[in-house]
């Protein structure tokens, strides 16, 4: 591992990296139903604030925890140090099975569902693993070459969307504008709650940063930036977008509509809206691919340098090569066996236990240390607001889906079981 100004991280690359992580398929697909539930653009528009503002709330929690433990590793580093071994080993381990390899399998299904023509003669995932190869094979040759392809689809990305969102602004200006009328009803608490916890889901992403810690140039301060300046971007994309899906179309075009973007596009620039959002959503997926692809492994390899996982998957060099190619394997393996669009419920639900429990490892280092030993950004509230309200729309949603709950439950007592089979003891601060 490099140090000092050798590391191959800037606030830039960091950035990309939690940009690329948080804008997926989700924003694209999300808001055709959450218009539906609530009845109008308004409260649309509302939740979506208010789902940035959760993600916010988190990243100065995690910024907070980056600036005390500064290497990489993510969710197994801050759970290992700061509560038992054992609390990190499962938070890795739901990294490798719900965090990444899970992730990276739908997004790279779904990048092939857009990009491959139905007539298409090509072999079914195909496309799919061809994309999990090219990034593995870009990220494990060289660090600096893999972040600078990432943030060169990333800036792509933007770009794109930046285009979309003016074109849709010209034409809906340019054509007698008005806001879609629509009867709302009563306000429903349960119903716009159910909406954040799909919302929430989009906003997920915003810690990728900490998984690349250890490369990062001057952590302490790049990683915490990174992600807070991040977050509020996307949270600014998110709610422009949102302005056009709901806010510039009829109701009766996107309420709910599975594809709200194609809907919108459609509904305001034709048949070339939807190729554009068609492009647009690839770029995304492609992006997203890539930035786990580039996350993921650290944290294996911060696990094999701890002994919990085989040393095979410690860097070697300046990339964690093995561990990039294990985690390749494993998604390429699950896009070939399993459909994964109906554990998306689970993912989210066991994504956000975790990261709750992880930023609730602040409180216990600024009672152990002190809070002058560990400061926080703003005001320590933040972080517990995110803790409070992360936990309240896991709980909602898994009241509606029991099952996820048992699912979430077995990947636990899963990983609980392979850690006490090792029975490995990481060091603890």
């Amino acid at each position: 591992m490099s140090s000092g100004n050798r590391r191959p991280f800037g606030s830039g690359t960091l950035a990309a990296l939690v940009v690329a992580n948080m804008i997926g398929a989700g924003v694209f697909t999300t808001s055709g139903f959450t218009l539906a539930d609530l009845g109008s653009p308004g409260r649309v528009l509302a939740a979506w604030v208010l789902g940035g503002a959760i993600a916010i709330c988190g990243t100065v929690g995690y910024g907070a925890l980056a600036r005390r433990l500064t290497e990489s590793g993510g969710e197994y580093l801050f759970l290992s140090r700061v509560l038992h071994p054992a609390a990190g080993f499962v938070g890795g381990w739901i990294s490798l099975i719900a965090g990444f390899t899970g992730a990276i399998a739908f997004a790279a299904h779904a990048f092939e569902n857009y990009v491959r023509p139905a007539d298409s003669s090509l072999p079914p995932d195909l496309v799919a693993v061809a994309v999990i190869v090219v990034a593995a094979a870009v990220h494990a040759f060289r660090a600096r070459a893999g972040a600078f392809g990432q943030n060169g689809v990333v800036a792509a990305k933007l770009l794109v969307l930046a285009v979309f969102v003016g074109f849709a602004v010209v034409t809906w200006a340019g054509d007698s504008p008005s806001w879609p009328v629509s009867d709302p009803g009563p306000f429903s608490l349960s119903a716009f709650a159910g909406s954040l916890v799909w919302i929430s889901l989009s906003y997920s992403g915003f810690n990728a940063a900490i998984y690349v810690a250890g490369e990062a140039r001057d952590p302490g301060r790049t990683v915490p930036r990174a992600m807070l300046w991040a977050a509020l971007g996307v949270t600014f994309v998110y709610l422009a977008l949102n302005l056009v899906f709901v806010g510039f179309v009829p109701y009766a075009d996107v309420a709910g509509r599975p594809d709200v973007a194609f809907a919108a596009a459609s509904s305001l620039l034709g048949d070339a809206g939807a190729k554009v959002v068609r492009a647009i959503v690839a770029l995304s997926l492609l992006s997203s691919v890539s930035s786990m692809i580039m996350a993921g492994p650290r944290v294996f390899a911060k696990m094999a340098d701890d002994g919990a996982f085989p040393a095979a998957l410690k860097f070697r060099g300046k990339v964690p090569r093995a561990a990039i190619m294990t985690q390749a394997v494993l998604a390429i393996l699950l896009v070939l066996v399993s459909d994964l669009r109906s554990l998306l419920g689970y993912l989210g639900l066991t994504l956000s236990l975790s990261a709750a429990l992880t930023v609730s490892c602040l409180f216990v280092l600024r009672r152990r240390h002190g809070p002058a030993a560990i400061p926080v950004t703003g005001s320590v509230l933040l972080p517990g607001i995110y803790v409070v309200a992360t936990l309240a729309l896991a709980f909602l949603a898994a009241s509606r889906q029991p099952m996820e709950w048992l699912a979430a439950g077995i990947t636990v007592m899963s990983g609980l079981a392979v850690w006490w089979g090792f029975h490995r003891r990481g060091p603890q601060v």
